[in-house]
Parts: structure tokens; sequence; C-alpha cells
């Protein structure tokens, strides 16, 4: 199956669907498949392999000069990195983290806090 996400007019996605391989034999396949079913016709393909670096969901937005699917900033402190369209934090993941060990980011202190057990 192949993955569509309609977008917006900000490119913001609004809802993803699959489209068999049969009918989406290329993107623009399943886009006019998709613009004739539905009426709707502003569709792009999101794919779970890394192209357009990430999975589209709802809410994500589609930056067409990225050509990459990015999800919604979490936190005001944090930056996207160009070369995986995800956000990071200012600072690193604790290297101590476990099942019993785990963090929970706090934009506050813009730091990573322990998750009381």
């Amino acid at each position: 199956m192949a993955s569509f996400t309609k977008l917006n007019s900000d490119n913001i996605v609004l809802q993803v669907v699959e489209v068999h391989d049969d009918v989406a034999t290329n993107e623009q396949a399943g886009i006019d498949f998709l613009t004739n079913l539905l009426s709707y016709s502003n569709w792009k393909q999101t794919y779970k392999d890394g192209t357009r670096k990430n999975f589209a969901s709802i809410n994500y937005t589609y930056d067409e000069s990225r050509n990459a699917f990015i999800a919604p900033k979490a936190f005001a402190s944090w930056t996207l990195n160009e070369s995986t369209c995800r956000w990071i934090a200012p600072v690193d993941y604790p290297s101590d983290a476990s099942q019993e060990k785990q963090y929970e980011w706090n934009e506050d202190l813009t730091n990573w806090v322990l998750i009381p057990r």
C-alpha cells in the first residue's frame, strides 16, 4: 500500500490515506486517483523508507524546499536538524537512560529531568 497525505493550503497534513499499489503505481497515479475520487487536489505521498525524511502524520508540515515532512515543534528551545528534519533538544538525552531510568524534557529548565518511579 502507498500512503498519501491530504494537505491544506499551508501544507499541513490533514489526513493520511492508503492507496493500493495496483492503483498508485507511482506518486502521480495515486494523486490523480485521490483527486478524482475525493475532489480534492492537494495530495503528497509519504514514505516509511526515509524518502521525504519522515513518515507523515496529522499536523506535520510538508516543507517543499526540503522535500520533507516535519513534525510540529514540541518545545520552543528545540532546533531542527537539517539532515533528518527532526527536532532536537539543546541538551543531549542522558546517556544513563534505561528501562529503570527514564527522562522527560522540562522546557522551563531546558533540560532532561528524571521521571520519578
